[in-house]
């Protein structure tokens, strides 16, 4: 939840921003996408991280490095500055997500592994529709560098608490009895929870399924920034909102998008205990997820009227949100010890996507008007689905050298 508060602080500031610093819209853009850089090109670093130390010890030094770049945003002066804060804050958040999925892969069992994934994101979307109601308020009273602080304090609060309770293995928490443990490791096939030392890259990059799962997570990422980046703007500059109904009517898609994590992960480990087949019930779930948000993000786009373009948005980030408790479930699935790894290939391909999709949204905005990024969006999510479609869960990172 503090990841996507932290990071959508910024969306929701962008009006207020521009005006005290005299952006551009595209210099704006290119601010925003400075965060996505930072995020995507650490990824890998970040995934390394919480497979090699451990996911209690990586997760601290993330939270905490991420939460002190939030807070100096407020020290920045002018455009330079604020790409150089920003392309900082992404680096520290790029291991949360990877380390976080680490910090599931010898507690989760197989057929709670989408559901696990759904809670985990269903935070981070509740956080992301939270913040812009919550930054209107306080911006409005204490100005927008008030927020920035608020919000990295939480970060820090947290770090402290994770390390106090987490533990990398169910052998070293206390609260976890010996039929717990046996149940945790018969589900996973008798393995032992363990740090990796190195890891299995030539493995992961020959691995076809990494590939699909990378190339569908890259239009997720772009299609995600539209909306995490820019919709407040858009309901601002386009649908002319005033700041308070901009803030309330941009948290409505991320809340709907709440309810998609949560319902998207149930549904594929329901389908999972009900059949047994892996392959299907991931599939299932992320492929219809795409194909809803393709098709409802075409009249969000093309309606002339505010309200139903928002109730229509809400449609399309439902959908696109099913499909991200399954997908955060493939690392867990092919990857087990590697999940932290595979995991972050995936996400530095999504969030390449993202990386691109302020600055891509700036530039078609410019040249063709608001509705032309959202169909581009549309056809994003409608290369996602068939992605998906190829993907096959059951093809391992195996452990041992082939």
């Amino acid at each position: 939840m503090i990841t996507y508060m932290d990071r959508v602080v910024i969306s929701s500031a962008v009006p207020v921003m521009q005006k005290e610093f005299g952006f551009s819209f595209m210099t704006m853009g290119v601010i925003l996408s400075s965060f996505r850089w930072g995020y995507a090109l650490f990824q890998l670093p970040g995934g390394w991280l919480g497979d090699r130390f451990g996911p209690r010890r990586a997760l601290t030094w993330i939270v905490t490095w991420w939460s002190i770049f939030t807070s100096l945003t407020i020290f920045a002066w002018n455009a330079t500055s604020m790409v150089v804060f920003r392309f900082l804050f992404g680096v520290g958040e790029a291991g949360a997500f990877p380390t976080a999925t680490r910090s599931l892969s010898r507690w989760m069992l197989p057929a709670e592994r989408g559901y696990a994934q759904g809670i985990t994101h269903a935070g981070s979307r509740l956080g992301a529709a939270m913040t812009p109601v919550l930054v209107v308020a306080t911006m409005t009273r204490f100005g927008w560098r008030t927020t920035f602080v608020l919000f990295g304090s939480l970060g820090i609060m947290w770090a402290a608490v994770w390390y106090w309770y987490y533990r990398d293995t169910p052998e070293e928490h206390r609260s976890v009895n010996e039929a717990e443990r046996n149940m945790i490791h018969a589900a996973l096939g008798g393995a032992r929870s363990k740090i990796t030392k190195s890891v299995p890259w030539k493995r992961i990059f020959a691995c076809s399924t990494v590939w699909y799962l990378s190339g569908m997570y890259f239009f997720y990422g772009y299609c995600l920034s539209v909306y995490l980046d820019w919709f407040p703007k858009y309901l601002n500059d386009h649908r002319h909102f005033n700041l308070q109904q901009m803030g309330f009517y941009a948290s409505m898609p991320l809340l709907a998008g709440t309810f998609g994590d949560l319902i998207g992960g149930t549904w594929s480990d329901h389908w999972l205990k009900r059949t047994g087949n892996l392959k299907m019930a991931r599939r299932f779930v992320g492929v219809g997820g795409f194909l809803l948000a393709a098709v409802a993000i075409v009249p969000a786009a093309l309606t002339t009227n505010s309200l139903t373009s928002v109730w229509f948005n809400c449609v399309a980030f439902f959908g696109l949100e099913l499909t991200v408790g399954v997908s955060w479930a493939l690392p867990l699935d092919i990857g087990r010890d590697y999940a932290g790894s595979v995991s972050a290939v995936m996400n530095t391909s999504g969030n390449i996507g993202g990386a691109i999709s302020p600055t891509a949204l700036a530039y078609l905005k410019g040249a063709f008007g608001w509705d032309v990024p959202f169909l581009v969006a549309a056809a994003g999510c409608l290369v996602s689905a068939v992605l998906f479609s190829k993907i096959d869960p059951g093809h391992q990172i195996s452990v041992e050298e082939p």
